[in-house]
C-alpha cells in the first residue's frame, strides 16, 4: 500500500505512546511524516515509552492530557493529519468511574475539535470509534446500519465523541472520518490486565504458563484485526477525500468463539492450558454477546481488507512478548 500522501506531512498522533498510536508512528516515520505525539501517560490507559523504542529519536513527545484544552490549541496548530486514538477504552472502568470517561471520551473529543475549528480548520482528521456503541447485535454481522444501543458508558461517550467529528465535519467543513474498530491485538497493546483487551491477558498469562480463564461457556464469538492491518486503515481513510464524513466498520471474514481462540493461541504457543469458569456478575452485566462486523463498505469503497490472518497475527504477537515481556509485564 503506497502512502506518498504523509511524506514530509505534520502528524499529531493523540495516545501515541499507546497500542495503536505507537504503531501507526512507526509506520509514519518510515513513509518519511514528521511525528508528534501526545499521550498523558495516565497509568491505567496503556501508554508506554518502550512503545516507540526504534522511533525515539525521530519523533517528538509531548506529555499532555486531550482534557487540556490549552495544550490542545497549541497542539493542533500546522498540523495536516490528527489521528484521534486518545480514549479511556476499559468498559468496566467506565461503569465504575463514569465522569472520567465522560471527561475522556466526550468532552476531550469535543475540545479537540474546538481546537481545530479556531486553530487549524484545514487539518483532516482520523477517529478511532468502537464496535461497543452497537451494544447486544440485534443481527449479525453488523453492518454501519445497525441500530447504536451500547451496553455500558464507555459505549454511549464513545458513540458521543463519534458523533461529535462527524458533526463538526457536516456542519464546520472540518474533514473528519470514523473507523469503528473491532478486537484490536498485536504486538504494542497492554498485556498487564484485561482494560485494553482481554487477548492481551491471555498472551501475558500463555507466556507465563498460567492457564487462560474464559468467562461463561467460552462459545461467544468474535472477530479479530492485527494491529498492521488498522493502521493500514487509518492511513487509508486520512488520505482519502470520499471517506470524510463518513463512517466505517473494520472487521474479518475469520469468526471465531473463545474456546477456539484459545487452543489456537495454546497451539501456537506449544503448551498451556484454559479454564472455563462463570461471568463475574459486573461483567456479565455488560457482555455482549456474540459480534462480528460486516466491513463490505470499506472494502467497496477504499479496498481495504485484513491481510494478516489469525495464526500469523497470534505468532507475531507472542514473539513480540517473548522478547520484550521486561516492558509490558
Amino acid at each position: 500500500m503506497s502512502h506518498n500522501a504523509f511524506a514530509n506531512e505534520n502528524i499529531l498522533i493523540t495516545g501515541g505512546l499507546g497500542f495503536i498510536g505507537a504503531n501507526l508512528a512507526l509506520r509514519l516515520v518510515e513513509l518519511g511524516a514528521h511525528v508528534t505525539l501526545v499521550d498523558s501517560l495516565i497509568p491505567e490507559y496503556g501508554g508506554n515509552f518502550f512503545n516507540i523504542e526504534p522511533i525515539k529519536h525521530r519523533v517528538t513527545v509531548n506529555i499532555a492530557d486531550v482534557r487540556d484544552e490549552f495544550s490542545m490549541d497549541y497542539l493542533v496548530r500546522g498540523r495536516d493529519y490528527l489521528f484521534n486514538l486518545a480514549g479511556q477504552t476499559s468498559h468496566l472502568d467506565s461503569m465504575q468511574n463514569p465522569y472520567a470517561d465522560l471527561d475522556i471520551n466526550c468532552r476531550a473529543q469535543l475540545s479537540i475539535l474546538e481546537a481545530c475549528r479556531k486553530n487549524n480548520a484545514h487539518v483532516k482528521i482520523v477517529y478511532a470509534s468502537t464496535r461497543q456503541i452497537y451494544g447486544k447485535p440485534d443481527y449479525l454481522p453488523v453492518d454501519e446500519k445497525h441500530l447504536l444501543h451500547p451496553t455500558d458508558v464507555n459505549g454511549i461517550n464513545k458513540m458521543a465523541g463519534e458523533w461529535y467529528h462527524i458533526l463538526y465535519n457536516n456542519v464546520h467543513g472540518i474533514r473528519a472520518v470514523s473507523l469503528r474498530l473491532t478486537n484490536t491485538y498485536g504486538p504494542r497493546m497492554r498485556v498487564k490486565d484485561a482494560r485494553q483487551t482481554f487477548l492481551g491477558i491471555w498472551i501475558k498469562r500463555v507466556i507465563d504458563d498460567e492457564p487462560i480463564e474464559i468467562w461463561g461457556d467460552g462459545l461467544q464469538l468474535r472477530d479479530f484485526n492485527y494491529v498492521d492491518d488498522v493502521v493500514d486503515a487509518l492511513l487509508l481513510t486520512a488520505a482519502s477525500d470520499t471517506a470524510n464524513g463518513q463512517i466505517y466498520n473494520l472487521g474479518s471474514a475469520e469468526v471465531i468463539n473463545f474456546c477456539n481462540l484459545a487452543e489456537k493461541l495454546l497451539r501456537l504457543n506449544g503448551a498451556g492450558e484454559y479454564k472455563i469458569i462463570p461471568f463475574p456478575p459486573e461483567r456479565q452485566a455488560i457482555d455482549i454477546g456474540d459480534y462480528y462486523s460486516d466491513f463490505t463498505l470499506i472494502r467497496q469503497r477504499l479496498g481495504w481488507e485484513p491481510r494478516v490472518d489469525l495464526d500469523e497475527g497470534l505468532h507475531r504477537t507472542l514473539e513480540f512478548y517473548r522478547k520484550h515481556r521486561e516492558y509490558y509485564w
